[in-house]
């Protein structure tokens, strides 16, 4: 039993991350904002609107979808690197489908105050910030643990550490998205990338048990 120790952590972190989105959820479709919060989200409304959309691309499916692509060719040519990568694909795809779900759940209706694009799906959680944790963070992650040149590990590591609060940003910049579906995405991202390594921790141990068997 000792051995899913660290599983069990994963899962619970998982299903603790998830609840904190679906309980944020829940106050906010009942209470909404609070005044001080959204008096600053309209605030930056319209606030380097160009720049926040490039940066709202980016979590997108004009760019995703070669990006993924692209990491599915690096994971045959960089072998050491398939792990990751199809970890990050498989974080990116249930980053997007369980805020899907949540967002059915709640069905919160779009800002008014938009500017550039207006997008007609429901708002909370934000995919965008679930991505942006889910898949972008976790990459953060993986490039500040290899083996890669310092230098270089450090710089990527920033750059994509700083991607995320970024794109957070865009959303709110953009008029897209409240600020309580910013975290309750972040919430959902972390949720996947939690849920996937439990699976993965627990793949290895039954894997070992019954290598041993």
């Amino acid at each position: 039993m000792q051995r899913f120790g660290r599983p069990a952590l994963y899962a619970a972190a998982a299903l603790v991350s998830f609840e904190a989105a679906f309980v944020l959820g829940s106050f906010v479709m009942k209470f909404g904002e609070p005044a001080p919060v959204m008096a600053f989200a309209r605030a930056i409304v319209g606030i380097h609107a160009h720049i926040a959309w490039d940066f709202t691309l980016i979590a997108r499916p004009e760019v995703l979808a070669p990006l993924g692509v692209a990491l599915i060719v690096a994971a045959f040519v960089f072998r050491n690197w398939s792990g990751r990568i199809a970890f990050s694909l498989l974080s990116l795809l249930l980053s997007w489908r369980a805020d899907a779900f949540l967002q059915h759940f709640f069905k919160r209706p779009r800002r008014t105050d938009w500017v550039i694009h207006h997008e007609t799906s429901f708002s909370y959680p934000s995919s965008h910030a679930a991505i942006s944790c889910g898949f972008y963070l976790l990459w953060a992650y993986f490039i500040a643990r290899s083996e890669l040149p310092i230098a270089f590990r450090v710089s990527l590591t920033g750059l994509l550490v700083l991607l995320w609060p970024t794109i957070l940003w865009s959303r709110l910049a953009l008029g897209a998205h409240y600020p309580s579906d910013l975290l309750g995405g972040t919430f959902i991202g972390f949720a996947a990338v939690f849920a996937l390594a439990a699976a993965v921790e627990t793949i290895k141990v039954v894997g070992a048990t019954s290598w041993r068997a």
